[in-house]
């Protein structure tokens, strides 16, 4: 999209249904505050993408195989781990108000495997509208086995404020979702090691961090 910042705005929107022109002339007149955020990324340009960065082979293949090089590193995780920015990234999205995020701490400095990890923090609704904020936790770990992503979506909850309207919000991680599959193995694997939880907007959008010690 070399033309984006040649328009003052860009709606992008799916299967809307027989409601299409209501539900999108509720947005644009504002009498609904968009909330959706985004289930992927949208690369800058073709190549930016994990498949076709490695050629054809990769993609679309040589009429007989395809080779899926990029392995685990899709979409936003190809992003952060290759240092390639998105032109909108995963999790991303536009509302007609602002939430202003406060840091997020953790019940626990240590864990062991079988615990949940107990994250909180303040989302503030700062502006004049009513509206929906999708919070979204990553998780990194420090010094991996095997190569992991720079992150990965963990847990994430949509939370309604009324315009001006403060909220505690707590968010649940089992240290088992902080596994990963080993195929050496055949098992998934938590490894004893430090994790950073990443309380953010979007893949692209970090508010605070964490980091605790798994025993």
């Amino acid at each position: 999209m070399p033309w984006l910042d040649k328009v003052p705005a860009l709606i992008q929107s799916w299967y809307l249904g027989s409601e299409a022109g209501s539900a999108t002339a509720n947005i644009i007149s504002g009498k609904v505050n968009p909330s959706g955020k985004l289930p992927f990324s949208f690369p800058k340009k073709l190549e930016d993408n994990a498949a076709h960065s490695f050629g054809e082979i990769s993609y679309p293949g040589d009429s007989i195989k395809q080779i899926y090089k990029e392995d685990i590193f899709v979409g936003y995780r190809w992003h952060d781990t290759k240092k390639i920015p998105a032109m909108f990234p995963f999790g991303y999205g536009l509302s007609y108000t602002t939430f202003e995020y406060g840091k997020v701490t953790a019940d626990k400095k240590q864990y062991t495997k079988d615990e949940i990890i107990r994250l909180s923090f303040t989302l503030t609704n700062k502006g004049k509208s009513d509206g929906a904020e999708s919070v979204q936790i990553y998780a990194s770990q420090i010094n991996p086995s095997l190569a992991r992503p720079e992150k990965e979506l963990k847990a994430f909850d949509k939370i309604f404020l009324k315009a001006g309207e403060s909220k505690n919000v707590e968010i649940a991680v089992p240290v088992k979702d902080l596994a990963y599959f080993d195929d050496n193995k055949h098992d998934w694997v938590v490894e004893a090691d430090k994790f950073t939880l990443h309380c953010a907007a979007s893949s692209a959008d970090i508010k605070s961090s964490v980091t605790v010690e798994v025993k």
